[in-house]
């Protein structure tokens, strides 16, 4: 419909007001809020994501876009049954232990939002039993891991192991990423994935649900 494409629109250039005003008139107009969720709001942040990646916008633009995508779903949240936004899964994040950079993570949060997955973010110098006892509480189906120090690199080695004590390495898929983090590093720790920015994570989390949702194992490949 013309109105969700223009919903897209106004969000790729960030703006707010007519993402808002436009959104309400497509509720006017009686069209479905998952609809207007999937086909306008999501479908402008997943060509935002697509563009980030391409180098054509830059980390500006995401956050005014992102920012816009927030207005439309604060006004679709009330017309879903108990308040529940539909989800294309639950995520935990967090920056390990001893790290208090979180601008990627942060970034990385944005983008799986906008791809429409539930995130919850524990914020910074995260101990490895928080990311646990969260992923068990929010039976979240992935965790994800950020540092930008090799100092805190090890961290991200007892979560795993400590995911794995618990007997939940089959239902809890491990993302890590950070400039120091690598492939190898990810397959040496046992994690189940390594993303080296935003767009890259958005797309990595959606190929480990869906292969979690296959039964199939997903496998972090060389110069991932």
């Amino acid at each position: 419909m013309d109105i969700l494409r223009k919903i897209s629109e106004a969000l790729q250039n960030g703006n707010n007001e007519k993402v808002t005003m436009l959104t309400k008139k497509a509720v006017e107009e009686n069209i479905s809020p998952k609809e207007i969720l999937d086909k306008g709001l999501i479908e402008g942040m997943n060509i935002i994501g697509d563009k980030y990646k391409n180098h054509i916008i830059f980390l500006p633009d995401v956050l005014l876009a992102a920012k816009a995508m927030y207005g439309g779903i604060a006004l679709l949240k009330p017309m879903f049954i108990e308040g529940n936004m539909p989800s294309a899964g639950k995520v935990v994040i967090g920056t390990v232990q001893g790290d208090l950079h979180d601008i990627g993570k942060n970034l990385v949060g944005i983008m799986l939002k906008g791809a429409g997955f539930e995130v919850i973010d524990l914020g910074n110098n995260v101990p490895p039993e928080k990311f646990v006892r969260t992923v068990k509480k929010e039976n979240a189906s992935i965790v994800g891991m950020s540092t930008l120090l090799t100092t805190t690199m090890p961290v991200m080695r007892d979560v795993v192991n400590l995911i794995k004590k618990e007997n939940l390495e089959d239902s809890i898929k491990i993302i890590v990423g950070g400039a120091p983090v690598s492939a190898e590093f990810a397959r040496e720790i046992g994690a189940d994935a390594y993303s080296y920015d935003s767009a890259n994570a958005v797309e990595t989390v959606k190929a480990l649900i869906a292969e979690k949702d296959e039964g199939k194992e997903y496998k972090v490949k060389s110069g991932e």
